[in-house]
Formats: C-alpha cells, sequence, structure tokens
C-alpha cells in the first residue's frame, strides 16, 4: 500500500457533500476534503456508516438512499464541493442480465448525479465558485463484458460531467471525472464471485486474471490516491481543468 502526497488545499468556509462516503473511495474523499478544512456532508445508503465517518471528520450524516429521487432532491443545496460517488455493481451476461438491477444502477449512478448537479449548481453560481467531481471509472471511457448496466451508467456521467463543465465554465464553475481502474474497495471486493462464476475460475484467481490484466501496474489504486487527485482539482492551480476524464488506471487504457 502506498501513501498518496498532500497537496496544499484549503478549502476553510466550503461546504462539500459526497455520495457514497460511507466506504472506500467516499470516505477517504471526505476524510481529505474534511482535513483541507470544508464542512462535509456525508451521505450514504448506511445511516451507521454515514454516521461513523461524519464522526471521524467533523461532518454531518445525512443517510439517502439515492434510488429514491425524492430523497435525492431534498438533500442540502447550499453546497461548494459536490463529490458524485455513490455507486454497485452487477456482473451478467446481457442475456441474463436483470432488468430491475439497470435501472436501479441507473437511477443511482446516471440520474442521482444530474440531480444533485441542478440541485446545487445555482449555490455555486451565485458564489462563483464551485467544484464538481465526479468519480467515473475506465468504464466510462471503455467497456468491458458483463457490465452492462455500470458501463452506460459511467458513460452517462462523462456526458453530464462535460455538459456541465460547459455551462459552469464562465460562472467559477469546474467539471471533471476521475477515472479509476480498480480500487481496493468493498465494491470490488463483492465482483470477485460474480466474476469467477461468469468467467469460470476460482475467486483467487479474479484479481490477477481478471482486473488487473490490462494493467500496466499491477496494483489495485488506493481509496487515498483517488481522494488526493479531487483534492489537486479543487486547488487554484487545477481553476483551468474543466470537462477532463483524468484517469488513474495503472495504464490500463494506455492499450
Amino acid at each position: 500500500m502506498t501513501t498518496a502526497q498532500v497537496v496544499d488545499l484549503d478549502l476553510a468556509g466550503r461546504t462539500a457533500l459526497v455520495t457514497g462516503a460511507g466506504s472506500g473511495i467516499g470516505r477517504a474523499c471526505a476524510e481529505r476534503l474534511a482535513a483541507a478544512g470544508a464542512d462535509v456532508v456525508v451521505v450514504d445508503i448506511d445511516e451507521r456508516a454515514a454516521k461513523e465517518v461524519a464522526a471521524a471528520t467533523g461532518g454531518r450524516a445525512v443517510p439517502a438512499d439515492l434510488s429514491d429521487l425524492d430523497a435525492v432532491d431534498a438533500l442540502p443545496a447550499a453546497v461548494d464541493v459536490l463529490v458524485n460517488n455513490a455507486g454497485l455493481q452487477v456482473v451478467a451476461p446481457l442475456t441474463e442480465f436483470p432488468a430491475h438491477e439497470y435501472s436501479l444502477i441507473q437511477r443511482v449512478m446516471a440520474e442521482a448525479p444530474f440531480r444533485l448537479v441542478k440541485l446545487v449548481l445555482p449555490h455555486m453560481y451565485e458564489r462563483g465558485w464551485g467544484r464538481i467531481v465526479n468519480i467515473s471509472s475506465v468504464h466510462g471511457l471503455i467497456a468491458s463484458p458483463f457490465k452492462a448496466a455500470y458501463v452506460s451508467a459511467k458513460h452517462a456521467l462523462q456526458g453530464l460531467s462535460k455538459v456541465t463543465a460547459l455551462e459552469g465554465a464562465a460562472r467559477g464553475v469546474t467539471s471533471n471525472c476521475i477515472n479509476p481502474g480498480f480500487v481496493r474497495t468493498p465494491l470490488v471486493d463483492k465482483q470477485i464471485a460474480g466474476q469467477a462464476a461468469v468467467h469460470g475460475i476460482d475467486e483467487s484467481e479474479v484479481i490477477g486474471t481478471i482486473l488487473l490484466d490490462r494493467a500496466a501496474i499491477k496494483e489495485l489504486v488506493e481509496p487515498a490516491e483517488v481522494a488526493e487527485l479531487l483534492a489537486y482539482l479543487c486547488t487554484p492551480p487545477a481553476r483551468l481543468i474543466t470537462g477532463a476524464s483524468i484517469t488513474i488506471d495503472c495504464g490500463w487504457t494506455a492499450h
């Protein structure tokens, strides 16, 4: 495990909202933004996890199921930094992919981010400053088999981010995607069994044979490394970076 180098960032007086902040990348992002002085709104479907992270960061826990779009619309709007991170994964061939799971993933990972962007932009425009960072994936840029819903949602998130960047450019708001490869998170852990089943291999072979097969650097990305890239995108030197998709994928998309 590596330690991410810390960039100089001061978010005192700013409010940040992070979805899926109860664990993994979301938790790392919440912790990093809090360390920079932001007041963090910790949003997660798991109330216990949200409260734990809020207690650890001095933030505020807001338990919410992002598949409930009314609950999304009721989230705080006075936000200066929005991190769209929440997600889930289902691994299955298209011919067997459950339609209800496909719809669920689109609501959580594509429509909820749209509604959140729409919710927070008026506050950002009023203040003349805002940072929207969408935690996408290499699967927002390329596809893999058996992940129809996830790949579709991440591609939609990429498009939303670019439109947001164009509309927000004159108002001091940037919008970018971070595109990690496989990150050491519970979401990755949970798909190992599914990958083993569809590929007919043992679970112990999945990380090396499937997950890191195309990566030049044979390592999982650490959540703190994603959070540090998020932090950089909130710094003054990053003010001209918008509409971008920044990979942290160990060379996966270099193929």
